[in-house]
């Protein structure tokens, strides 16, 4: 098997506090692949944003969007700006032009707890979260963006979208996801996240998740309602492993999870397809903070960890693998060894955070690479 060593990374930096976290970012992967070995990063800074529209009058240019899909990966750190919208109101976001033009139906949302910190939850259970949220993002009432109808300033009309191909494709990917979370050592259970009871299109959408669960016996699928989910991350989250639901969904109970953890800063992303992937933080581009130096980058090199996690995956590059995991795990012993920013209440900053994580990655010992 000839396995891929060399990865075209394209990074949108985009507006706000993403121009800030993008550079640490990019430096922590150069350092974990050559304390790693086996594999090369290559980036290429690429144009987007609210700010690139407020100076063009485009958001994604299509040099951006051309390169970006040639890039075996792309790196995306926070887009848009409240002050600078589209002329229906709207906020720039690149970030969905993204999923929808390159088909990343999967978006994949860790909720797992930080060591070191202390927890939101009381119970002392919530002190080892280690949940899956995977949102579909391509469609849903997400496939209304743009296209909604207002009649006569009295009655707003927005559409939801569920198709069978997609369906299929996204609940085939949780399975898969769940199946190997199960081979190392999590329950590998999946849950379909719905409003069934109520809306037609959720009821279609159990209906193919049930399907395509008689391909994968091994793995435990069962049913919840949106409300019942929301109501449960709050009061026992550690009940569940991973969960698979529509974009607006997703969106909300993704942010509940960040709530779990302690803030955005702490929660990175995946939205993932057949041929392409991007990675960012769950959060915005904060202008509040902007230029302070008060950004969190954790949920940016979480999510810099997932991509070598993808990579490795999909390209059989034990080296990847070793690499996401090394870089994942210099970002838990910062926080054990007390680290705490200032979007926690504490006085670390972006760049010492990142100094500390470049610090502490270190080549496993008897790490197999190729």
């Amino acid at each position: 098997m000839n396995v891929k060593t060399t990865f075209n990374i394209a990074v949108l930096p985009g507006d706000g506090i993403g121009l800030e976290i993008t550079e640490p970012c990019i430096e922590l992967l150069k350092k974990a692949s050559e304390v790693i070995g086996g594999f090369k990063l290559h980036f290429e800074l690429l144009d987007a944003g609210a700010a690139y529209y407020q100076k063009t009058g485009v958001s994604l240019p299509d040099e951006s969007l051309a390169k970006a899909k040639a890039a075996d990966a792309i790196l995306l750190a926070a887009m848009g700006l409240p002050s600078i919208r589209y002329p229906d109101g709207t906020e720039i976001s690149p970030q969905l032009e993204l999923r929808e033009k390159l088909c990343l139906y999967a978006g994949v949302r860790p909720i797992k707890t930080m060591p070191g910190l202390t927890p939101v939850l009381a119970d002392p259970r919530a002190k080892n979260l280690d949940i899956v949220l995977i949102r579909e993002s391509t469609e849903g009432l997400f496939a209304a963006r743009g296209n909604g109808v207002i009649e006569n300033d009295q009655v707003a009309k927005d559409t939801m979208t569920i198709t069978r191909p997609i369906c299929e494709r996204l609940f085939d990917f949780g399975f898969r996801f769940a199946q190997r979370r199960k081979q190392n050592g999590h329950p590998g259970n999946l849950t379909c996240v719905d409003k069934a009871n109520v809306i037609g299109g959720f009821a279609f959408f159990r209906k193919i998740f049930d399907e395509r669960a008689k391909a994968f016996p091994e793995v435990l699928a069962s049913h919840a309602y949106v409300d019942a989910v929301g109501l449960n991350l709050v009061k026992q989250p550690w009940n569940f492993d991973v969960l698979v639901t529509e974009n607006m969904f997703g969106d909300i109970l993704s942010d509940v999870g960040a709530g779990l953890l302690g803030g955005m800063g702490l929660a990175p992303s995946a939205d993932i397809g057949d041929d392409h992937a991007v990675f960012q933080p769950c959060h915005g581009t904060a202008p509040d903070i902007a230029g302070q130096g008060k950004a969190n980058p954790t949920a940016m090199f979480l999510s810099a960890a997932m991509m070598l996690d993808w990579l490795g995956d999909r390209h059989h590059s034990e080296s990847c693998l070793v690499a996401a995991k090394t870089l994942t795990g210099a970002i838990e012993s910062v926080y054990l060894d007390g680290c705490l920013p200032f979007e926690l209440g504490g006085n670390d900053g972006t760049d010492l955070i990142a100094k500390a994580v470049k610090k502490a990655i270190k080549a496993p010992v008897n790490a197999v690479m190729a």
